[in-house]
């Protein structure tokens, strides 16, 4: 959560964020996982495991950008949980691709582990917003309790 509070201050200062901000990341894996089902075979069930992938893959991205304009602790809570299942499902739909023999890439390799990667900032983010209260990011506004 400190680095991802220091990426929202440098983006208000003006300054670039870096290549390895969450939010950047999240969607250079969603835009990878697009492409990646694009190149898949057109087969029945390449066709219809890479749809569960599709919708996985950039759920992650979506989710993460809607915890980041969370209105409340308990909304960037959930929204995360979110990202952590979606990065996590996408990890298994890649891991069944490639198990069932229905790819061989090398591009299965590396977006399995950039989920698992994924899963595990995820985790971590949850933890530490659970733990210290002050560090949630949160939207300009407020929702009333």
């Amino acid at each position: 959560m400190n680095a991802e509070v220091g990426t929202r201050n440098a983006e208000q200062q003006g300054k670039p964020s870096t290549p390895r901000d969450l939010r950047h990341r999240t969607k250079a894996f969603a835009v990878d996982v697009v492409r990646f089902v694009q190149s898949l075979p057109r087969r029945q069930p390449t066709d219809v495991l890479g749809r569960q992938l599709l919708r996985s893959g950039t759920s992650v991205a979506a989710n993460y950008r809607a915890a980041r304009r969370a209105r409340s602790r308990k909304e960037f809570l959930a929204k995360m949980g979110i990202v952590e299942e979606e990065a996590d499902e996408s990890s298994f739909w890649l891991e069944l691709l490639a198990d069932a023999g229905l790819t061989a890439s090398d591009d299965v390799r590396r977006l399995r582990d950039e989920a698992n990667q994924l899963v595990a900032i995820t985790v971590a983010s949850i933890r530490t917003a659970r733990g210290f209260r002050s560090n949630v990011p949160r939207s300009g506004f407020r929702v009333p309790r």
